[in-house]
């Protein structure tokens, strides 16, 4: 028996609402061009400049759909809202649209004489052929922009067309044609007017749903092709020299999580070894500030890619670029969640060799704010006698602007203090807002790594510091490696033994991720993302055995 394959994906995921609210706004926006562009047109020809019933539903409509438009663009919106504003909508608006049209021809016919039966007849014709290729054209474009499938498209066409041909072949010409053409309707003379009506709006249904049908099917094909595994691909949140990052859903628990992809036109052997390293390394830690891994493995086209843990946040590079420095009791609080999934990760035998701003991630959970996940461990290396062997011990890796001297002058000696150096370097980023050390060149920065005392950051700041978080900074940053703090799981003791640590403000962390929250609900575009290749730091992967020199940007 064939193993059944992942449920499909259905109209309740938060993708699809956000889809359908996008694409109803747009329909609203259309609909709301041509009744305005309609009253325009009808007032520079003088069909309008007399106040009259029909200039009052031109307007009408007008405001109508502007006004659907409105409330389909403002918040977030749910499925229900989305269906019942795309019926009613298209209801209110026929109806108005066949009053507006009765009106229009009605006063052309006494306009220009037309009071003979044949003439009444001949007019209230064309009012209902007239009156309905508006409202199908509107459907159709319904059925173009609107996600939806060809049994609600026939449903959604059968309430509005019902309707509308009732109203203007049998009750509006009673109501707006003074009694005229109905003397007409009622003497048998115009039998064929519900008939024509009724074959017109068939003809619309068919098509309506035709493209729908097309519509919804590309779209189907286009979600299986996003599919890996049980997840399905919702939209790109990173990219960089290697891969790209996709935020995904589970298609049966619903979860949110990110699956990272090599991009087969960048892939060397190199690259795919480094790719399963980071998997194979980072599944093996489980501390609550590392990330996590899901899922890995490959598409039938031959793309590697794994599944980890989705993280609604922004990485320390974003908070610094965009708020400033951080204060001194934020920032020991992030840097202790740091040292503590460091200090796990040494304790295995790895070392990151790529801590920096961009790989901290910063993100909340319901019970706990400022909470942080280090992430991309595609350099990590093990320590202690026993190498990688995917890595080079000749070869210089890592980020210029957070590097070890050691990780420059002897990269085959590198351990866990190194990272440390690089934690030093982060906290000094975070409490001035400035690198250890800036140049206009990678030899010049990885020079004053090796023989530049840096600068107290307290005197970089241009005001005063707490001097014990000053101390374990500097310490951090000692050329000696012998001088940093021994461990991750001392430096994190340090860190909060400082007297600042214990003025954390929780109270006003839950505040910051309340106001960002409300920022990013109200300004939804993604200004923020885990990964920007043209403001982060680049690391660098040099083989000092002359063999090659490459620039990475993992994403992560």
């Amino acid at each position: 028996m064939p193993r059944p394959g992942p449920p499909p994906v259905t109209d309740d995921s938060e993708e699809a609402r956000a889809f359908l609210q996008t694409r109803l706004a747009l329909f609203w926006k259309v609909l709301f061009g041509f009744n305005l562009a309609g009253g325009v047109l009808g007032a520079a020809g003088g069909g309008m400049v007399k106040p009259g019933p029909d200039t009052v539903i031109t307007f009408g409509a007008i405001v109508l759909a502007g006004a659907f438009w409105w409330l389909c663009r403002r918040g977030k919106r749910s499925v229900r809202f989305c269906r019942i504003v795309d019926v009613i909508g298209l209801l209110v608006v026929a109806i108005v649209g066949t009053f507006l049209t009765r009106f229009i021809l009605v006063g052309f016919v006494r306009e220009h004489s037309v009071v003979t039966l044949e003439g009444s007849l001949m007019a209230d014709g064309y009012v209902v052929m007239i009156d309905l290729f508006p409202a199908a054209m509107y459907l159709a474009i319904r059925a173009a922009l609107i996600p939806s499938s060809p049994r609600r498209t026939i449903l959604v066409t059968a309430m509005v067309g019902i309707p509308k041909i009732v109203l203007s072949s049998v009750l509006v010409p009673a109501v707006v044609g003074g009694g005229l053409a109905w003397r007409g309707a009622h003497s048998g003379a115009f039998p064929w007017l519900p008939t024509t009506s009724i074959m017109e709006w068939t003809i619309a249904t068919i098509t309506c749903t035709v493209i729908s049908r097309v519509i919804y099917g590309l779209r189907a094909e286009v979600r299986e092709a996003r599919r890996f595994g049980q997840y399905v691909l919702e939209r790109k949140i990173g990219e960089g020299a290697m891969g790209v990052v996709y935020r995904a859903t589970h298609a049966m628990l619903r979860r949110p999580a990110a699956i990272k992809l090599l991009l087969k036109d960048r892939a060397s052997e190199a690259d795919l070894m480094r790719f399963e390293r980071e998997v194979q390394h980072t599944s093996r830690l489980v501390h609550p500030n590392t990330i996590s891994i899901f899922d890995y493995g490959r598409t039938a086209d031959g793309t590697f890619y794994y599944v980890m843990e989705y993280l609604d946040g922004m990485d320390l590079q974003h908070l610094v670029d965009q708020f400033g420095p951080v204060e001194p009791a934020r920032t020991i609080h992030i840097l202790a969640q740091v040292s503590g999934a460091l200090a796990e990760a040494h304790a295995l035998g790895l070392i990151h060799r790529d801590i920096k701003p961009a790989n901290i991630i910063l993100t909340e959970r319901p019970d706990e704010p400022d909470v942080v996940k280090v992430v991309d461990f595609g350099l990590v290396k093990r320590f202690g006698g026993n190498l990688d062997e995917s890595a080079a011990t000749d070869a210089i890796v890592g980020t210029p602007l957070y590097m070890a001297p050691e990780a420059i002058s002897r990269p085959d000696t590198v351990d866990g203090r190194s990272d440390l150096y690089a934690v030093g370097a982060v906290a000094y980023f975070l409490l001035t807002g400035k690198h250890v050390f800036e140049a206009a060149s990678v030899l010049e920065v990885c020079s004053k790594h090796m023989l530049e005392a840096p600068v107290p950051p307290s005197q970089r700041l241009g005001k005063p510091l707490p001097a014990d978080l000053e101390a374990i900074v500097l310490g951090c940053l000692a050329k000696d490696r012998d001088a940093r703090p021994a461990s991750a799981a001392l430096l994190r003791t340090a860190l909060l033994a400082c007297a600042d640590a214990k003025r954390y403000d929780l109270p006003a962390a839950r505040a910051w991720w309340q106001a960002r929250r409300a920022a990013k609900k109200s300004d939804p575009s993604p200004a923020e993302t885990i990964d920007d290749v043209d403001s982060r730091p680049a690391t660098m992967a040099i083989d000092l055995g002359g063999r090659s020199t490459v620039a990475l940007n993992p994403v992560s």
